[in-house]
Formats: structure tokens, C-alpha cells, sequence
């Protein structure tokens, strides 16, 4: 019986070939989705399961509450086995402190490099975050000072292949360290991907502190230890250790610190939870968004319900084709049952061949998927046992989905009406199934139009948004300290090229992230509120200001004509005296916080973490300093050790003339480091990768889904037309245009795409609404939007349509009356 039904389904399959073709290129598009939106949540849900003990491992963060909250994925040096020591639940913890822009070289010198990933850990590192070793022993690899483990390629980049253990490098300042470890590789999905981890005891702390942030902390708990109830104790130690810290370092009473313990809170993250639950701007990479998962998971399940509405679509629209079939079956005996089998098996059928077309898409769209989702996702991830088992049984529960409403549908047919030649129902040109499935495959395809223009209008809004600062022809010379005493003389010669009207020493670029921070409250005396809220630090020249174009709006920048503006801050006395206040210059957002609103800031002071004291000059306008997906935060802009990089204002389209001449100054100088440079805005433009990588994302399911809507109504128009055939031929016969024959046939669709607009309008806006949320700075959706969204369906739907009934219509209309 079973060989029957494959045998017949296999026949009318060829028989149609168009309804075949269609159908099962629309659920081969949806399956691919499918699979390879499946890949990519794979991906980003597997981030950080590499470890032995993941689901035992959490990471400590401190979250301090001033004016907001501010979040910070890692602690001080001394957190980790300060916990260790006061809760038995807790088995081991280990640390990480990041060291970016150093370089390294090999014994000889002649391979110096600069590298931006590499790290200081625990000795205990790879007993927590378990990677096999292909040189040296993970218990004993960081035990000693000034010893390192490697990854293969960042051996292989210094020494060639070999073994290396036993060779040293030199580490900048820290001179050289032996390599005493390598491993493979970090993991891709992994939420921190480091060349080299130097043993930690190399840094020599001399104090051991809990009120400062930089040290990210792991900590490794019992298995069935409780993490909530573990955080609820965190407060004791707070009041311990962080709040005497605090009462010394600010300077204010015991009890005033003694606030601390309502406002310095530890808590714990899972490892799994960090890539796609933590977002804070101190990330060790850039995590994924949880959001995005269900974006897209909600994405691959609306394009395959697309073609499920297909398949369902066309299969009741061709009931008529196949009415004498059922009656002449259940004339012969067949039984309801068998007609659901036989129709069911066709319907799987044709769902299996799809598959294997999606596989075979997926294989090709697979580059072009990695290279817009930023993702390194092998096919071998589709041919996994437990991936082909996904497949197919997903692909049978498709198959079935889609074919058990036509199954019962066409084995319903009334036999007698059928074989005298009455119209089955399913074939009439007015369906409330049908018609609901038209608006629904609408209402996706329009909410996606609208969704991706959305996206890209925020995209291009963060980009075209009004920095406060002007960093057109605004090039950043990375690592001029190596210019040492030189440094300044370079800056002479570049002043004197009349290509360039400013230039300024600081590591500090708006958006690189190179900057400092601490804890600041105003000085009572000085008015304000007296809150403590944290700032971040950028150390400056005399030239800083006037090369971005920062704008004052109250009292003035550093100046040459002050020498005291150059004076470093000491401790504040007992008595206040402000002539040991160093100067600073902070943003409108500072002041605000600092409860100055209302006040003249010039000349009140600042205290800060240390109990120095810095007296306001001046006040500059709001800039986006990091990414406009971040609220601007308070600055103090201070005079300070500058040497770091080099700020240079160009005037000229001449860019490579004029950088092969400052390339030429550079050498002169004979540095110990390559020349490198970028561009502001390019740097600015990488900082939404993410954004733009969404926003191609959608584009590209949005085309998909439009081409599924479009395959729908295609093969819907072609029954349609060919049920009408003969009615078309007389209308012709008494005088009907051409255009009059497409919109008799257009009408019927048209309204069922201006309801799915009516739908999807309002619920899109709410979804993209609550979306723009998440950005500090966001546009507005314009309702423009909308009447492009729903004019584009309308001539997608009014194109798709014509390819078929043109051919109606142009016919010659004696053929299709012969018959009569």
C-alpha cells in the first residue's frame, strides 16, 4: 500500500510540474532560512560550553548607583580571593587583566610586532577554563613570574613551526618572559579570544585592593551551590573592605562611605549567560544580544510558515484539477483514510525533495551568510547526526503541517456532485482559507519591508549623527610614544605642513576606548548635590580642544598662559586649600550630575578617588566619545601623560601624499615601531558592525520572504487563470481590454494585500518601537515608512500577478472557446 502511494504521488508530481516546481522551491527558500538561521543561533547559544565545569563557572560584577547605574564586567584585584576565603561554596577563582597595544619581539629583535590581545592570568587559568595543551602542562605553565602560554599561531607568527617551549619573548616594558605553554586556539564561540596569557604574579601588586574595576574574575562554585543566595551575602564584604577603601580614598567620613553598601553591588553572571546577557561597554569582546535570537528565531519560523501557507494555498486552489480523481477512488472503494494517506504522503514527498534542495542552497549561500553575519560556521554543522535528525524531522512535521487541511479537504469531496462535473468547493475563486493565507504571507513580507527600513534609517541616523566633534579628515598616528623625547619634534614638522592645521599628543580617540576612570562628588562648599558618581578620564595637551573642534560653553580650555593649568593635583589638606586643586575641564553632561545645573560651575571643585582635588575652568558641549548606541557619560578632560598616539588635522584631499610624507618623518626618527595610522570616521563607522550586519540580515529575509509571498501568488494566479480561461475568452469576444482582464484577476488579491497593510502597520510599529529602545540616541519611525512598505507590495503582488494573466490575456480567445 505504501509502494502505492509513493507511486502515484511520484506521478502527479510530474504531472504538475508547475505546482511541483513552485512548491518545492518555496519550502526548499524556507528550509534553507531555517537551517541557516538555526546555525547561527546554534552558534551564539553554545558561546563559552567549552570549559569542563561551564555551567559551574560565573563571572563577578560590580554595579555602582549614583545618578544611574553603572555596570562593570569585572572588579579589583583582591575580590576573587577575598570570596574565596569568606564562602566555603566557592571553589576556586581565577582572574584575567588585559594588556592591548604592547609589542612583542623574539630574542633577536627582528621580528617586533605590535599585538592588542594578550592577557595577565592566574596560575590556575587553564584549571578553569579547560583547553587542551600542545606544549607544557596547564597545572604548571603560569606558576612562575614572567611566564607565558601561547597559542600555535601566535608561536608559529615568532618562531616557526617547532616546539617553543623553553624560548622567551620580550613583553614592552615587562621584558622578557619564557613560554611555557601553548595551546591550539580559543574557541571561536568563546567570549574572549587572547594570543598570549602572562602569568599574573608578573605584575608584582604591591596592595591589594576591592574599590577599583579592571580585573576580570571568575569565580567556580560547588556543584548545587546556590548563586543568588551566595550574592545576598556580598553586602558583609562590601562593608568590610570596600567601604574603609572608599572613606580613605574620597576622603569622607566612615559613615558617608558606609552609603556604599546600598550602592557598590557585587553580583554574578553564568559563563553561558555572558555573550548574549552582558552588554556593558568594559566587555572583553563585543557580546551578541538575546534579542536578536528571538528576532531571528521568530524570522525562520514566519518565511517557513510562508511556505507552508504555499504549499496549503496552492494545493486548495488546485482541488478542482483533482475532484474526479477522489470520486473515482471512492467509487473504486477507497476508504477516507487511504485519500488522507495518499494526499499526506504526496505532501511529505514533495517536503523531502525540498530538503534536499535546501541543503544544497545552504551549501552555496553559506560564504555569503558567514561574510554578513560576521560568523565562521563550517557545513559541517548541517550534516551532524543530531542535525540531520533536526532536519528531517522538522521537514516531516512541515510536510505534514502543510498537507493535512488539503488532505481532509480533498478526501471531503461529495462524490456524486463531483462526477457529474459540479465545481469542488476548494476550487472556487472565493476561499476564506485561501484569502486568509494571501493576508497573512502579506503581513509578513510588508512587516519585514518596514522592519528593514527601520533599521537601516537608524543605522544611517547613528552614522550621520551630529558628534559634537568634527572627525572628518581627522587622522589618528597610532603609538608616537615610541618617538619618546622625539615625540614633540615630530608634532613640530607635522605643524609646519601646510596640509594640516592642528595637531595634539593623547592616547585618548573618541571611540578607541583608551581612556580612565573613577569616582568624583562635588565639594560641599562648591554647592551641588554631594552624590558620587563616576566619570570617565581623558588626559589631554594644550591642543586637544581646538584639534576636534570641541566647543566651550563655559570658561576656557588649557592654557600655555596658565602655567598652573599643567600642574599635576596633590592631596587636598585639612584646611581645603584649593591652590593644590589641579585644573580640569569637564562635559555638560558632568555638570549636570554633579548637581551644577543651576550653578556656575567655573571654579568650584572636584574631588576624586585619591582625595585630589581638581578645580573647573572650563565647561565643553556634549560629544559622542564612545558609541552613539551609549548615553554620553560624564568626562574630565585633564592635562597629563599624553604619550599614546597623535591627533592630526588634515586639509587636504591629498590623503596618501600626505601620509607617505609623514611616513618619511616618521622613519627619520628611526622609531622601534611601525607606522600606523586610521581614520576617525572609519573607525566611527566600524563601531555599528553589528547594526549593519542586522541591517543586511533583514534585508536579505525580507527579499526572501517577498520572493516566497511573490512564488504564492504566483501559482495562485495561475489556477486561477486557468479556471477562468474560458470566461476571459468571452469577455475578450465582447470587447474587453487587456487591462480590463488583469484587473478582473488583480482585484481579487489587491484588497487582501491592502488588509495585510492595514495589519501589519500598527504591529510593526509597535514591535520596531520597542527595538529602538535599546539605543541612547535613536530616530523616529517615520510614517512615511509605511505607504512605501505597502505601495511596494501592492506592485510586487500586481507584477507577480500580470507574468500570468498577460498570457490569458493576450491569447487568442478562439482557443480557449473551441471546446464550448
Amino acid at each position: 500500500m505504501l509502494k502505492n502511494y509513493f507511486t502515484i504521488a511520484l506521478r502527479n508530481l510530474r504531472k504538475n510540474k508547475i505546482f511541483s516546481l513552485v512548491n518545492i522551491f518555496g519550502l526548499a527558500i524556507g528550509l534553507t532560512c531555517c537551517l541557516l538561521i538555526a546555525a547561527y543561533i546554534s552558534d551564539e547559544t553554545s558561546y563559552d560550553s567549552y570549559p569542563a565545569e561551564s555551567g559551574n563557572i560565573y563571572r563577578v560584577n560590580l554595579g555602582v548607583i549614583g545618578h544611574a547605574m553603572e555596570s562593570y564586567p569585572s572588579v579589583d584585584i583582591a575580590v576573587g580571593p577575598g570570596m574565596k576565603q569568606a564562602f566555603p561554596e566557592i571553589r576556586a577563582y581565577t582572574r584575567l587583566q588585559r594588556l592591548g597595544g604592547t609589542f612583542v619581539s623574539d630574542p633577536s629583535g627582528e621580528r617586533k610586532m605590535k599585538e592588542q590581545h594578550l592577557s595577565f592570568v592566574d596560575s590556575n587559568f587553564f584549571g578553569v577554563f579547560t583547553l587542551p595543551f600542545l606544549e607544557g602542562s596547564p597545572q604548571e605553565a603560569l606558576t612562575r613570574p614572567n611566564s607565558v602560554v601561547v597559542t600555535r599561531d601566535f608561536a608559529d607568527k615568532y618562531f616557526g613551526s617547532g616546539l617553543v617551549v623553553g624560548k622567551s619573548i620580550t613583553v614592552g616594558d615587562f621584558g622578557p618572559c619564557r613560554i611555557s605553554g601553548v595551546i591550539d586556539r580559543i574557541p571561536a564561540n568563546a567570549s574572549f579570544h587572547f594570543d598570549a596569557f602572562i602569568s599574573l604574579s608578573t605584575l608584582h601588586y604591591k596592595e591589594l585592593t576591592w574599590s577599583n574595576v579592571g580585573v576580570y574574575t571568575w569565580l567556580l562554585l560547588n556543584p548545587g551551590a546556590d548563586p543568588k543566595r551566595l550574592e545576598s551575602r556580598f553586602p558583609q564584604l562590601v562593608a568590610k573592605y570596600a567601604v574603609p577603601e572608599i572613606a580613605r580614598d574620597m576622603g569622607v567620613p566612615l559613615n558617608e562611605a558606609q552609603k556604599a553598601v546600598n550602592t557598590f553591588i557585587f553580583s554574578l553572571t553564568p559563563l553561558r549567560d555572558v555573550h548574549l546577557h552582558s552588554n556593558t561597554k568594559y566587555e572583553l569582546e563585543a557580546n551578541g544580544d538575546i534579542n536578536y535570537i528571538y528576532i531571528f528565531g521568530a524570522l525562520a519560523l514566519f518565511i517557513l510558515l510562508l511556505a507552508c501557507a504555499n504549499f496549503t494555498n496552492l494545493s486548495t486552489a488546485s482541488s478542482a484539477g483533482r475532484s474526479k480523481e477522489v470520486g473515482i477512488r471512492k467509487v473504486m472503494g477507497s476508504l477516507k483514510g487511504q485519500l488522507v494517506s495518499q494526499f499526506l504522503v504526496e505532501s511529505v514527498l514533495l517536503t523531502f525533495g525540498a530538503l534536499l534542495v535546501a541543503y544544497g542552497l545552504s551549501a552555496a549561500l553559506l560564504g555569503f551568510f558567514n561574510q554578513v553575519s560576521g560568523k565562521h560556521i563550517s557545513y559541517l554543522v548541517f550534516v551532524r547526526p543530531v542535525s540531520v535528525l533536526v532536519a528531517l524531522g522538522l521537514t516531516l512535521l512541515v510536510g505534514v503541517l502543510a498537507g493535512v487541511y488539503p488532505a481532509f479537504f480533498l478526501s471531503s469531496f461529495n462524490t456524486i456532485k463531483v462526477l457529474k462535473g459540479a465545481a469542488a468547493a476548494g476550487g472556487s475563486r472565493k476561499s476564506l482559507l485561501r484569502s486568509g493565507l494571501v493576508v497573512f504571507q502579506f503581513f509578513i513580507s510588508i512587516g519585514l519591508i518596514v522592519a528593514t527600513l527601520v533599521v537601516y534609517r537608524q543605522l544611517h541616523y547613528m552614522q550621520d549623527l551630529r558628534l559634537g566633534y568634527d572627525k572628518d579628515q581627522l587622522v589618528y598616528i597610532q603609538d608616537t610614544r615610541l618617538l619618546g623625547q622625539n615625540q614633540d619634534a615630530f608634532k613640530s614638522q607635522l605643524l609646519q605642513d601646510p596640509r594640516v592645521s592642528n595637531v595634539s599628543i593623547s592616547w585618548c580617540a573618541p571611540g578607541s576606548g583608551d581612556m580612565g576612570g573613577t569616582e568624583i562628588y562635588p565639594k560641599l562648599d562648591g554647592g551641588g548635590s554631594g552624590k558620587e558618581i563616576h566619570t570617565n578620564i581623558y588626559q589631554v595637551d594644550y591642543d586637544y580642544v581646538p584639534t576636534l573642534g570641541l566647543k566651550v560653553v563655559k570658561g576656557r580650555n588649557f592654557s600655555r598662559g596658565f602655567p598652573t593649568d599643567s600642574m599635576p593635583a596633590r592631596l587636598a589638606n585639612a584646611n581645603g586649600d584649593t591652590s593644590r586643586a589641579g585644573a580640569v575641564v569637564i562635559n555638560e553632561t558632568a555638570v549636570r550630575d554633579l548637581g551644577w545645573s543651576n550653578t556656575d560651575p567655573i571654579g568650584k571643585t572636584i574631588v576624586r578617588s585619591g582625595r585630589k582635588e581638581y578645580k573647573v575652568i572650563g565647561v565643553v558641549a556634549d560629544f559622542h566619545y564612545m558609541s552613539a548606541k551609549e548615553k554620553i557619560a560624564p568626562l574630565m578632560i585633564l592635562m597629563g601623560n599624553n604619550y599614546g598616539g597623535m591627533l592630526v588635522k588634515v586639509t587636504t584631499k591629498d590623503i596618501k601624499g600626505f601620509m607617505a610624507d609623514a611616513h618619511r618623518k616618521w622613519e627619520a626618527f628611526s622609531p622601534s615601531g611601525p607606522f600606523a595610522w586610521y581614520f576617525l570616521d572609519d573607525h566611527f563607522a566600524r563601531m555599528y558592525e553589528t547594526e549593519r550586519r542586522t541591517g543586511s540580515l533583514f534585508g536579505a529575509f525580507t527579499l526572501i520572504a517577498i520572493v516566497i509571498a511573490g512564488l504564492g501568488l504566483f501559482g495562485l494566479a495561475a489556477y486561477i487563470v486557468e479556471q477562468r480561461t474560458r470566461e476571459i475568452g468571452i469577455r475578450k469576444v465582447l470587447g474587453a481590454s487587456v487591462g480590463s482582464v488583469l484587473l478582473l484577476v488583480a482585484q481579487e488579491f489587491l484588497w487582501l494585500v491592502a488588509l495585510a497593510f492595514l495589519i501589519a502597520a500598527p504591529i510593526t510599529w509597535w514591535g520596531m518601537h520597542r527595538w529602538l529602545q535599546d539605543f541612547a540616541y535613536r530616530s523616529s519611525i517615520s510614517w512615511g515608512i509605511f505607504p512605501v512598505a505597502g505601495v511596494s507590495a501592492l506592485c510586487i503582488a500586481l507584477l507577480t500577478i500580470s507574468v500570468t494573466t498577460l498570457r490569458a490575456a493576450l491569447a487568442n480567445p478562439v482557443k480557449s472557446l473551441r471546446s464550448e
